[in-house]
């Protein structure tokens, strides 16, 4: 996997991510959700990069001009419900990309730390050829990830594939490594070293979902 860490050089992306880790700040759900979707906006810049580009003439008032522009088709899928900030920031900038939506929750039984994660909703167009980018703000134990990559075999082998998250573990990135074709690009605004008992990434933020919709009851 080839691993793009964006906190290796200090930009303009270090506030928002302060802003979606401070404790005072995060309260504010509609600035947390737009702090992941700029998030999700400068990442995807970054991943622009790496597409493949085609010449293609355009004509203006006064005449013509040729500039480069991606040729592959693309599929942005997200994983709800977290995902939909960062999903929207993709598409601000992707805004002709197909896109799927796919529900992976953790599943705690009998209220223990331990989980499962269920797949319950999947909408997705065909994958055949096409640049996947798969965003999932949390990348925790990335089991969620492998659980998407599972259930989208059946529509179709992209060209591409990337991910795109906003905060990671070292030992979820570890686990995604094992799974993802050694070519996948993962995206990432920082990397935290640890897991807490329950999965969540330390010091990490909290629940991204929680912090974006409400808080969730358990069942």
């Amino acid at each position: 996997m080839i691993i793009h860490n964006i906190s290796h050089e200090n930009s303009v992306l270090n506030n928002f991510v302060s802003e979606i880790r401070n404790i005072n700040v995060q309260q504010d759900r509609m600035r947390f959700r737009r702090n992941i979707e700029r998030i999700g906006e400068i990442l995807g810049y970054e991943m622009s990069k790496c597409f493949n580009y085609a010449p293609k003439s355009i004509n203006t008032p006064l005449g013509k001009s040729t500039i480069n522009l991606p040729e592959d088709p693309m599929v942005l899928c997200s994983i709800l419900r977290a995902g939909i900030p960062l999903h929207n920031g993709l598409l601000n900038y992707f805004d002709m990309a197909e896109n799927a939506f796919i529900s992976a929750y953790r599943h705690h039984k009998d209220h223990s730390d331990s989980f499962e994660i269920i797949v319950e909703y999947l909408a997705c167009p065909n994958l055949e050829g096409k640049t996947l980018i798969l965003a999932d703000p949390m990348l925790a134990t990335g089991q969620s990830l492998v659980a998407a990559l599972k259930a989208l075999k059946p529509f179709g082998t992209p060209k591409n594939i990337h991910i795109i998250s906003v905060i990671g573990a070292q030992s979820g990135i570890d686990f995604i490594k094992q799974h993802f074709d050694a070519q996948t690009h993962l995206w990432i605004a920082t990397v935290d070293q640890s897991l807490n008992d329950k999965g969540y990434i330390i010091p990490g933020l909290g629940d991204a979902g929680d912090l974006s919709f409400g808080q969730k009851l358990q069942h």
